[in-house]
């Protein structure tokens, strides 16, 4: 479910460059198209430059200038995927009309159907079709749908970025669906037969996606990320932001007592968000998926494990990938995959 507020697709691609904007870290994949096998060509992890300059679209083209050069793809046309803090997604109910038709609906009553007034927003809509084996699904006047959208502005600055770095935007996306599209493809039978629960912790803030037998059924935003975590530690040891970092990482059972009360708030909103759809579907969530930098650590998963009372494990979206990259970076890829979940989730959606 790509939600492409733009899309320039017009055959089947065998290479594919997708950015992932993020707060802090930018990053980047270049996958290639080998038979019926994804392979992984190269990666890029860039500081962002918008988190000590601000946006702008000048900002960001010479941002992506380096991104490209260190990609090195053989391809210009690139998928952005865009931050939660830029985008929106959200489920409701429609009349059964053209996907084209649900976009001007959309545009023009926005209050009706999300229940926010959102001027100026690009909109898409992937549909939901009813299960098979429902007795009410052939009489249905309205289908579930998942609505994406972001600010008109803010994506035609991208855009407009894109252009200027002299790559083509072939797709911009929802960095909420990379996790689930990233999934799809690592673990498809997990995808399409359980239940599971896939969350990625990002500098500001952490999402979870409840996947039920191969339906999108939750999708929350959470405002706590790593950087609530690294400055609460660096509080509490009277230590610098950097310092902090490195030792949440690389020693965290050395601050357990420090760390754990950080991470119990956002152990509670991820398990609330896990029982609210729980009693709404009579279901149970059997298996937490978990991406970003801090799923890097066996302390902070077995410590968010206790707090949502469900068995955690990291997530390493590349991990079954085909690997044509440098011996450096195949040396590192297994460290920072978690890291690139988003980014492989929006790639997976161009192919």
């Amino acid at each position: 479910m790509g939600l492409p507020f733009l899309s320039q697709q017009a055959r089947k691609k065998d290479q594919v460059v997708a950015i992932d904007l993020g707060n802090r870290v930018t990053k980047a994949v270049y996958l290639q198209k080998k038979g019926e096998k994804d392979s992984l060509a190269r990666y890029v992890l860039q500081e962002a430059p918008v988190y000590e300059k601000g946006f702008s679209a000048d900002v960001l083209t010479d941002h992506l200038k380096l991104v490209s050069q260190s990609l090195d793809a053989r391809t210009r046309q690139v998928t952005i995927s865009l931050g939660v803090q830029d985008s929106i997604l959200r489920n409701t109910e429609m009349p059964i009309v053209p996907v084209s038709d649900m976009r001007q609906m959309l545009k023009f009553n926005t209050k009706n159907y999300l229940q926010q007034d959102l001027p100026d927003y690009a909109f898409d809509c992937f549909v939901m079709a009813p299960r098979e084996g429902r007795p009410d699904a052939p009489r249905a006047t309205k289908f579930k749908v998942w609505v994406g959208g972001a600010k008109n502005n803010f994506i035609n600055e991208v855009q407009r970025a894109v252009k200027n770095a002299g790559l083509l935007p072939d797709m911009v996306t929802l960095g909420l669906l990379g996790p689930a599209n990233a999934f799809e493809v690592a673990l498809p039978d997990v995808f399409k037969k359980e239940v599971v629960a896939l969350v990625d912790i990002g500098f500001r803030n952490s999402t979870i996606s409840i996947i039920c037998e191969g339906e999108l059924m939750l999708s929350r935003v959470v405002g706590i990320g790593g950087d609530k975590l690294t400055t609460g530690l660096a509080e509490s040891l009277g230590t610098s932001y950097a310092e902090a970092e490195g030792i949440k990482i690389g020693m965290p059972q050395e601050v357990e007592s420090s760390l754990q009360p950080l991470l119990s708030p956002l152990g509670r909103e991820l398990r609330a968000s896990i029982d609210f759809f729980e009693h709404q579907n009579d279901r149970a969530v059997s298996q937490i998926y978990m991406s970003g930098a801090a799923a890097r650590s066996e302390f902070m998963i077995q410590t968010l494990q206790t707090e949502m009372m469900v068995p955690a494990k990291m997530f390493n979206p590349v991990e079954s990938f085909d690997k044509s990259l440098s011996p450096q970076q195949m040396a590192e890829v297994e460290q920072v995959g978690p890291q690139l979940t988003v980014a492989v989730g929006a790639a997976i959606s161009t192919f």
